[in-house]
């Protein structure tokens, strides 16, 4: 099988494309060829040895995947070859094949592709988790969605809407929020254009958003903040700007407002029933039509790198997927 390796920590470009040979299933796991593979921005600071999920060298990037259960390992009965699946892995999917545990996948709903599958688990997993669980944002109530045209951005934009808020997007150019606003934004704000506290200000007549979902960090964290309204949820979901920012705590003070740490993968490992309904909850609102993942590029294994300079460029918007057997 072929597969993109990392042997050194570094920069996407520095990641290889090798043949390896094919994946034997021990007892509880399975193998799978690789359909599809979605790309997140942790794979670009994984790769760099910059992530909380710290794997050893070498290893094959990529952590979330839909395919074909190619073979079942000893004890195995909950799939058989030939199913199709989804499956989020520590690490393994930017290849053709990939050993999973068979207690980490999910069964692909009927008439689901192959791309779609592969870009649900961790966009929409992260901003249910934070949105749902952790900001409990309820109808009627107003959310702020910065970074709002990346992957789990538009999923947040999807689930506040699914829930009855009222979501406005900002993003950094106009492109950006159009998608935003074909995926369900009620207003936006283009902060490379306009002051965000005023922005924030006008969107919400002075009253402050809800919540506040924050991937990207850096130098919109505190302006938003300071414009988060009376009781208000700010979810720290990420630092997409590469820059982690340092709030003035006195500001949970005067607004009595709360700061929301978000870390899907840790709630996925240590609340697996809770996820997996939260799962459950997506799928159906898939089927509904209320959720739609955006994927905006494909690319051949051989260009991984290339997926992944993009996504580090934030020329990306919504997902892009790899697709191993090209």
């Amino acid at each position: 099988m072929k597969a993109i390796v990392c042997k050194e920590w570094g920069l996407p470009d520095t990641l290889v494309l090798e043949e390896l040979p094919d994946l034997i299933p021990g007892p509880g796991q399975i193998t799978i060829d690789v359909k599809a593979a979605g790309v997140n921005f942790p794979d670009v600071l994984i790769i760099q040895n910059k992530y909380q999920f710290k794997p050893e060298l070498p290893f094959i990037p990529g952590s979330e995947l839909s395919g074909v259960v190619r073979a079942i390992g000893e004890g195995v009965t909950s799939t058989k070859p030939g199913d199709k699946v989804i499956a989020f892995i520590g690490h393994g999917a930017f290849a053709q094949q990939v050993l999973a545990p068979a207690n980490s996948i999910m069964p692909m709903p009927p008439g689901m592709d192959f791309d779609t599958a592969a870009a649900i688990t961790l966009t929409y997993g992260t901003s249910h988790h934070a949105v749902v669980d952790r900001a409990q944002l309820k109808a009627g109530e107003t959310m702020l969605v910065l970074g709002a045209a990346g992957g789990v951005g538009l999923a947040a934009i999807e689930i506040g809407k699914a829930l009855g808020a009222h979501v406005i997007a900002a993003a950094s150019t106009n492109e950006k929020l159009d998608i935003c606003r074909q995926h369900g934004a009620d207003k936006t704000i283009n902060y490379s254009t306009e002051d965000l506290r005023e922005a924030i200000k006008a969107a919400t007549d002075g009253k402050g958003p809800d919540v506040i979902y924050d991937p990207v960090g850096g130098i919109y964290a505190e302006p938003a903040f300071r414009s988060i309204g009376w009781r208000g949820r700010y979810l720290v979901v990420g630092f997409a700007n590469g820059e982690i920012p340092k709030l003035p705590l006195n500001l949970t003070l005067l607004k009595g407002a709360s700061l929301i740490g978000v870390f899907w993968g840790e709630f996925a490992k240590r609340e697996p029933k809770a996820n997996l309904a939260a799962m459950r909850e997506l799928m159906g609102w898939l089927a509904e039509g209320k959720i739609n993942p955006h994927i905006s590029g494909r690319y051949a294994l051989k260009d991984t790198a290339t997926a992944l300079n993009d996504i580090a460029a934030r020329k990306v918007t919504g997902k892009v997927i790899i697709h191993p057997e090209q």
